[in-house]
Parts: structure tokens; sequence; C-alpha cells
């Protein structure tokens, strides 16, 4: 599993950063002020961290039987799984097809 993509962000310097941080668009460009000499980059690193990792653990349909696989799981979802040829009797429509038919069509 590759961790992170590619991501940029771009730093500008200027003379009223937080005027400017406040006003752009584009959330992968940030000003700091011209006379600032470090850079906290923390907070990038870790929300970069953070999106690089799936949000959840999947596994193949075809290969059901990875290390994140619940087999006990994948058997209940089996067993509830409504099947495309069952057909399903809704109750809201009882006693209407009856009028099957009546304008020559089935």
């Amino acid at each position: 599993m590759q961790l992170f993509e590619d991501f940029a962000i771009t730093v500008k310097m200027s003379e009223d950063p937080e005027a400017a941080n406040a006003t752009e668009e584009d959330p992968d460009v940030y000003y700091i002020s011209r006379g600032e000499s470090t850079l906290d980059v923390k907070v990038w690193i870790y929300e970069f961290v953070n999106l690089s990792i799936p949000m959840q653990k999947t596994c193949d349909f075809e290969n059901m039987d990875g290390p994140y696989c619940n087999k006990v799981a994948r058997e209940v979802l089996k067993s509830i799984a409504v099947q495309p040829d069952a057909a399903v009797e809704n109750p809201v429509w009882k006693g209407l097809e009856k009028f099957k038919g009546l304008n020559g069509e089935s």
C-alpha cells in the first residue's frame, strides 16, 4: 500500500499574512510574514497523512480471505442479501394484481 500521494503547498511572503490567508481561495496557498524565519509544517504533514490513509479497510470481492475480512460477518451479509431472482411481495400492491391486463397489456 502506498501511503503518500503528491501534495503541494505554496508558501508566499506577504506584509499582512493574516489578511492574505483570509482572502485566499486556494487551500494549497499559504502566506507568511516577510520577517518570519521558521515555518511550522506539522499540521500540514498531519493532514497529508490523514488524507493518504484509506477511510476503511476493505476486502477484494474476488479474494475475500484477506487479513481484514471477517468470515463470520461475510457469511451474515451473504445470508441477508436480497437475491435478484427472489420476488419480494410488497403489501402496498396487494390486491392490485387483479387490475393487471385490463388495458390489454400484461
